[in-house]
């Protein structure tokens, strides 16, 4: 949903006019927005939070957030417009997709049907497939990053990706991810991921698309990694003929999981 403008909130960031409030969180706010100049195409606009300072480090991160959004094309991820990571408040535009988020859309309609559930996996095995040719890695696959748009679901957030061979900037023994949908080696550290890790965090996702809750879903934190870490997955709600699919996507041994192009195939055999 979009909000109004926070109250005294600058109207302008780059070369872009704000329109209203698309969402907010710790560190950033990401607003509706529309170029100063040329041509009307409205994007989703990422920007810093005005009342934080921020040091080279955080600079840093938000300048491979840009590269990393830049580095892939694919018709199944959120396209990059534009970005500075040197303004005074960094910031990115991506395409604007009109459409919920996939945690939206089942907290207002409950668990997808299966036939639309395979769809909106190969979708993001496709997503990740695209990634993964270029060499990023997502790292924060979840039900919040995946917006439903008019053309199939697109991935979103590239705010911790990274390249396979990129310098370490998360602190040792920092968890990276959200909480639920992370794979057995996000727990071990950010230096242990691998494109499969992506694989785990989509079958997590399918998962609470097909049922409404997560794999791991816990009260306790620390029940959630550890199942996670055991690979015990409460799938009993997951339609019979998708479980076998999403249990192959949570293998605790990422060498077991399928690849994102395999298991676009295995959702969808009769897709082109």
């Amino acid at each position: 949903m979009i909000q109004p403008l926070p109250p005294g909130r600058a109207r302008l960031t780059g070369p872009y006019q704000l329109l209203g409030l698309l969402g907010a969180g710790g560190m950033g706010e990401v607003f509706l927005a529309r170029p100063t100049a040329g041509p009307p195409a409205l994007v989703a606009l990422k920007t810093v939070r005005p009342d934080l300072d921020l040091d080279d480090g955080f600079r840093v991160r938000f300048r491979r957030e840009i590269a990393a959004a830049e580095a892939v094309r694919s018709p199944h991820t959120a396209a990059l417009v534009g970005g500075d990571a040197s303004a005074r408040l960094p910031w990115l535009a991506t395409e604007y997709v009109p459409g919920p988020s996939l945690a939206e859309a089942v907290a207002r309609g409950g668990p997808l049907p299966e036939p639309v559930v395979r769809a909106l996996g190969a979708g993001l095995a496709l997503a990740l497939a695209d990634m993964h040719a270029v060499r990023v890695l997502h790292r924060d696959l979840k039900p919040g990053n995946v917006l439903l748009g008019p053309d199939g679901p697109k991935v979103i957030d590239f705010g911790i990706a990274q390249a396979f061979d990129a310098t370490q900037l998360t602190r040792t023994g920092v968890v990276v991810g959200s909480p639920g949908y992370i794979s057995p080696e996000h727990v071990n550290g950010s230096r242990a991921l691998v494109p499969a890790s992506d694989v785990f965090c989509l079958g997590a996702v399918l998962a609470f698309a097909a049922t409404g809750r997560g794999p791991f879903d816990d009260s306790d934190m620390a029940a959630v990694i550890f199942r996670i870490s055991r690979g015990e997955a409460e799938l009993s709600r997951v339609p019979p003929a998708l479980r076998p699919l999403i249990e192959a996507c949570l293998r605790t041994d990422p060498a077991a999981r399928p690849t994102p192009a395999r298991l676009a195939d295995l959702l969808l055999p009769e897709r082109p």
